[in-house]
């Protein structure tokens, strides 16, 4: 049983991150409107929400720009559009997939962007690509965390060569991210243990990016702030792919640090998210969800059986179920 202090106190080395922009792009092709992305990054600085996730560095060889909107790319001209020259608290920050972004290009030098941190997202089987990316952007002098993705998939062997690697690296954060939704809060408290072990080994911060299949996101994000895990992701409304995120509304209402103010969320939510959900844009929970984070699977069946507006359940759990 953890500390009751871990739960009822702060500590400032916590950090909260705004990934709605990105994680929820992945439910309309990141097609917000200006006013949208404005008022959200107001929201954020009135919250005291510490990182605000702008999209993605995707690479423009790769990804037709007509079939996205801007922040799949957040070209520097498009975030100085919103932020300015950010002269606030808020820290600006931007996702790079391993093998769909051409990093040495789209990243800037630090002094050029009004970036803050570079998040480096990869699977276990690309970590050596991985480590280039975070050395690249340290070098430019940058902030940089690493989302090893999928984690509910790994080897525990796998996993200690993968911390021990970027335990080596500049990396600043190492990110736990539950993409399938597939674990429990037992489970997240010993792979908690796990990285915490190399953080303190070479003096790095722990991140928690979870999803709501089991709608556990919130839950398991809680309980990694009691073992240990200082940055925690979070999206308005829960919005991100299939089931969605831990909600930023739950997590800074649990939070007792007094810088944040979950008002200006809620205020957000009303005035925007429900507008989205009005407008035929789907995400959250739901069964299909469930079934794929049961049987610790990639949500992309869910999602297609989403799209096209199935309600066969049973069958659709017998289709996948049979999946190798």
């Amino acid at each position: 049983m953890k500390e009751i202090s871990n739960l009822m106190n702060y500590r400032d080395s916590v950090k909260v991150v705004d990934a709605t922009l990105r994680d929820g792009g992945l439910v309309n092709d990141f097609f917000f409107d200006d006013r949208f992305v404005h008022d959200l990054y107001l929201a954020n600085i009135k919250a005291g929400v510490d990182y605000m996730e702008f999209g993605y560095k995707a690479d423009k060889e790769m990804f037709d720009r007509e079939k996205f909107g801007k922040w799949k790319f957040c070209d520097e001209e498009d975030l100085r559009a919103v932020v300015g020259e950010n002269d606030t608290d808020l820290k600006i920050a931007v996702m790079a997939d391993v093998g769909r972004c051409n990093y040495k290009q789209d990243i800037l030098n630090r002094d050029e962007s009004v970036i803050d941190l570079i998040r480096v997202a990869t699977y276990l089987n690309q970590i050596p690509t991985a480590v280039d990316m975070i050395e690249d952007a340290k070098r430019k002098g940058y902030e940089v965390s690493c989302n090893i993705m999928a984690i509910s998939t790994a080897q525990e062997g796998d996993l200690r060569a993968a911390l021990e690697i970027l335990g080596q690296s500049p990396v600043d954060v190492i990110y736990i991210v539950d993409s399938f939704g597939a674990m429990y809060p037992e489970q997240l408290q010993r792979l908690a243990a796990l990285y915490v072990e190399y953080a303190e080994k070479y003096g790095k911060r722990i991140g928690i990016h979870a999803h709501n299949n089991q709608q556990l996101a919130f839950a398991n994000t809680i309980e990694a702030v009691g073992d240990g895990v200082d940055w925690l992701d979070a999206t308005y409304s829960s919005m991100g792919r299939g089931a969605g995120n831990c909600a930023m509304e739950l997590l800074l209402g649990f939070l007792k640090n007094p810088k944040y103010n979950v008002f200006p969320v809620i205020k957000f939510i009303d005035q925007h998210m429900n507008k989205l959900r009005e407008q035929g844009v789907v995400w959250g929970y739901d069964l299909q969800y469930l079934m794929t984070g049961l049987l610790n699977q990639h949500p992309r069946t869910a999602i297609a059986f989403t799209k096209d507006g199935r309600k066969d359940y049973a069958e659709f759990y017998k289709e996948i179920v049979t999946m190798d």
